[in-house]
């Protein structure tokens, strides 16, 4: 898979996605995991083709965090039919919250799917994507194209969560200056601060400066917490394909 953007890689998994019927998408990624905290909502990895509407009341009003098919896949590995949901709903194993946010999400078409929840490559990172058939697909169909193609289907959506990990990503609030990137890779590469201002042709006020506002825009407290966390994102250490 020769893609070298996110963007592009997720454009063309929607289009797989929708040949099999499944017409929404919406995907999760954290590294900072606690218990069934997600983590800083600035931090998360999301990516959907859902209507704004559906991402600003589920995403932008948190509703996610209360969901039942978040929380089966905060507590599983594997894949899990939306049907299993109805069986707790008419079990009465489900939250008034869970109601809710269940029929919030048929009220704006999000009816049938399912959830796959990928392996955590560490034991604070968590990915999960969730499969919707249209608003007027029955749970039952959506069962029947899954019956036929779960192999394929749960092959293309791994190999599509690993490649996400291994491309550069950017928090529309986390963005990070060149400069400011460059000097984290040099720490990172091992070097001082009195090297990086050699390398960087900077003073080392200067590139202590850059390093500050890093470690700022990333919210973390040190310079090391920000080359794991720029590195985590794939920020550094990133080949320039226009060099090869």
């Amino acid at each position: 898979m020769s893609t070298r953007s996110i963007e592009e890689l997720w454009d063309m998994h929607c289009r797989h996605m929708k040949h099999y019927g499944f017409i929404r998408l919406l995907y999760g990624f954290t590294h900072y995991r606690s218990g069934q905290s997600l983590g800083d909502p600035d931090d998360l990895v999301i990516l959907s083709n859902h209507s704004k509407e559906y991402l600003d009341w589920f995403i932008g009003e948190e509703k996610y965090k209360k969901a039942p098919m978040v929380l089966w896949a905060l507590a599983n590995e594997g894949v899990m039919s939306w049907s299993d949901i109805t069986t707790r709903y008419e079990a009465g194993s489900l939250t008034s919250e869970e109601i809710d946010i269940m029929a919030q999400n048929h009220a704006l078409g999000v009816r049938a799917g399912y959830s796959i929840s990928f392996s955590s490559v560490t034991p604070r990172s968590k990915g999960a994507i969730a499969l919707t058939g249209g608003p007027d697909t029955t749970q039952a169909e959506i069962d029947a194209i899954w019956e036929k193609h779960q192999s394929e289907i749960i092959a293309l959506n791994n190999v599509v969560h690993l490649k996400i990990l291994s491309l550069p990503r950017v928090s529309p609030t986390r963005s990070l200056t060149q400069r400011q990137l460059e000097a984290l890779h040099w720490v990172g590469d091992g070097k001082t601060t009195a090297d990086t201002a050699l390398l960087m042709g900077l003073t080392q006020a200067t590139v202590e400066k850059h390093l500050r506002l890093a470690r700022e825009v990333l919210s973390v407290e040190t310079t090391a917490q920000a080359v794991l966390k720029a590195a985590l994102q794939n920020q550094l250490f990133v080949v320039d394909y226009g060099q090869v």
